[in-house]
């Protein structure tokens, strides 16, 4: 009886192996939401809900990709919480760090960034003696400083998340897909035009991959929940500009 089971067994699997790639029968596929959270069940519109709502909630994220806006696009490693935010950001070819804590906002970069830190070159950027007094120093943005309100979004979790989580046009479920050994469920809006969100089938619901409309920019986020230290830098590794960061 044991070895007609096991015979029985085995046709039913090898029955399973020749049907895959035509219809399905009963039995030979599984389900897909088998051992997930449940939202991969969902239509689209209470999907995006349930991820907006979870990355909401969240202590805390690491967000990691491309963002273009007005024409520049700028690669950012950040790890953000309630609180503020650290990492960096590369914009045509510079790369600087960005650190806030609570309204204070840093930025640190060389003195090549300083020097042509309006994007004009050393003509109207800071002169070579204050780029280099600035080189590897966290220097204060001034909360009325241009750079600040430009630099500080990508410092603050909230904000930053609301502006992305939003997929344009009309939803639709794209199917089951996988994101850094994560099951996701996939949405998109307008058939993909108006973004595409990979949303995690495991745990609570949080986005793990963005495509942004119109080429906009891609992002992973991941370690969610995850604390992290945010701390001042020391007063030697500091310089305060006043009310406007330095230029010529």
């Amino acid at each position: 009886m044991r070895h007609g089971r096991t015979r029985r067994t085995a046709l039913v699997g090898a029955v399973c192996v020749l049907v895959a790639a035509g219809p399905l029968v009963a039995g030979c596929s599984e389900d897909p939401d088998a051992g997930t959270n449940g939202v991969g069940k969902l239509p689209a519109e209470r999907i995006q809900a349930r991820t907006k709502a979870a990355a909401g909630s969240a202590d805390a994220v690491r967000l990691a990709g491309t963002v273009v806006t007005s024409g520049r696009t700028y690669r950012l490693d950040m790890r953000l919480k309630s609180g503020g935010g650290t990492g960096s950001v590369t914009s045509q070819g510079a790369t600087f760090q960005l650190l806030r804590i609570g309204e204070q906002l840093y930025l640190k970069a060389d003195a090549g960034f300083w020097k042509h830190e309006d994007g004009k070159g050393d003509d109207q950027g800071t002169d070579a003696a204050a780029a280099d007094k600035l080189d590897g120093k966290y220097v204060k943005v001034p909360t009325g400083d241009p750079s600040y309100k430009k630099f500080s979004g990508f410092t603050d979790k909230d904000v930053l998340l609301d502006g992305l989580l939003t997929l344009h046009g009309t939803l639709a479920r794209d199917g089951h897909h996988e994101q850094g050994g994560v099951r996701t469920i996939r949405i998109t809006g307008d058939k993909g035009s108006g973004g595409t969100l990979d949303v995690s089938l495991k745990g609570l619901p949080y986005p793990l991959r963005l495509v942004r409309a119109g080429g906009a920019g891609t992002l992973t986020f991941s370690a969610w929940g995850e604390d992290f230290p945010l701390a001042e830098p020391a007063k030697g590794e500091t310089v305060d500009y006043g009310h406007q960061l330095p230029t010529s």
